[in-house]
């Protein structure tokens, strides 16, 4: 074994989780050493919207963990130079349950959350892009941001590597951990402490851990448009479909409206997860999705049917003349049930930490300043 081939602390993975992990712990002026056995990130952290997306997390840990995320997430930016847009959000809404849930969210926490109901002169005003029949009006957040998680994933490492001298060893499986000793599909390494963070990889390490604690493996779809005429939507944009899909609004009175009325007349967005967000890259390309479908083993094929239904009530909220649908993708994600996330040790000095469902971009760098600090502040 090269006599170099020590470091302090270990990390498995190359998506957001495990590089911000890694980032908090050079910070500290440790020797890391990065795993990830893909040449280059692939995964969940790869084909999302990019959003950073505080307004979906509950008052509490959630959302603490969400806001300071973006202050990291903007830190980050900066210094490792790729793109950010602190672009904010906008609810947008057309029928009267789902205006009453806005302004019982906006009752319910007047404080907690960056927001501002708008008249559906203002909410036109935020963006050109909203789909001006019928609107009843929407709901402004300030604090969400948009990163191209394709540049940015990727930016990442080889910033910490040339800043941090982070040591990076893409295309390496981690086959096993007996700590001091780590076992890769390359050269063999010795670490103190290791932190794994496998995203939906749950038979190679630690596999006992995944079953025990019931994480599960989310399927969504999503597409990438370009818009005609060089539109620029502004804000990141959302409708109905997504108040009843993130814990921030559970405690409205009237959410519960929203969701009769939807499993009445359109079962098909519940059959499939379904609510449509869109954001805007720093290409002027629109990124759109997206469904849920959960399973332990998912099918490799998309279902043209649910691209469609996310188009169809897409074009309900937003008002697009001509768009080109350049791509269409699918990603993977754990998910913990009736939690925020996972963190367990199931062994000495071995954390392994996952189950952020589809709030990885958005909880990761609050997170993983949370474990690193438990790790080694004990």
């Amino acid at each position: 074994m090269n006599k170099e081939n020590v470091a302090d602390l270990a990390v498995v993975g190359a998506g957001i989780v495990g590089i911000a992990h890694a980032y908090h712990a050079l910070k500290r002026g440790l020797k890391v050493v990065l795993f990830e056995k893909e040449h280059f990130a692939v995964g969940a952290s790869v084909r999302n919207f990019g959003m950073i997306w505080p307004i979906g997390q509950a008052p509490g840990e959630g959302l603490e963990l969400a806001l300071r995320s973006r202050e990291l997430w903007m830190d980050v930016s900066k210094d490792a130079g790729f793109w950010l847009n602190p672009s904010g959000s906008l609810h947008v809404v057309y029928h009267q349950d789902e205006w009453d849930v806005l302004n019982e969210f906006v009752n319910l926490y007047p404080t907690s959350y960056q927001t501002q109901l708008l008249s559906p002169a203002e909410a036109l005003r935020k963006s050109p892009a909203v789909n001006p029949n019928g609107l009843m009006g929407g709901l402004w957040s300030s604090t969400e941001c948009v990163v191209n998680p394709r540049e940015a994933v990727r930016r990442i490492p080889l910033w910490l590597q040339e800043k941090y001298g982070l040591e990076v060893r893409f295309g390496y499986q981690v086959n096993e951990i007996s700590l001091p000793k780590i076992v890769t599909s390359g050269e063999p390494w010795l670490a103190e402490r290791v932190v794994v963070c496998s995203g939906a990889d749950f038979e190679t390490l630690y596999p006992q851990v995944f079953k025990q604690h019931a994480v599960i493996k989310c399927k969504l779809q999503m597409m990438k448009a370009v818009p005609g005429k060089n539109l620029t939507i502004g804000p990141s944009l959302c409708s109905g479909l997504t108040l009843r899909h993130y814990q921030a609004f559970a405690g409205c009175p009237s959410l519960k409206k929203v969701d009769e009325r939807y499993d009445h007349t359109l079962k098909d967005f519940k059959t499939h997860g379904v609510h449509v967000l869109v954001s805007q890259n720093n290409y002027g390309e629109l990124i759109i999705g997206d469904s849920h479908h959960y399973g332990e083993t998912h099918e490799p094929f998309d279902q043209e049917d649910v691209n469609q239904i996310i188009l169809t009530y897409l074009k309900s909220f937003i008002h697009l003349d001509d768009f080109q649908i350049t791509e269409r993708w699918h990603g993977i994600y754990p998910k913990l049930s009736g939690e925020l996330n996972l963190v367990v040790e199931p062994e000495k000095n071995v954390t392994v930490v996952n189950g952020l469902g589809g709030a990885g971009m958005t909880l990761s760098f609050g997170l993983a300043e949370k474990v690193i600090q438990n790790i080694y502040n004990r």
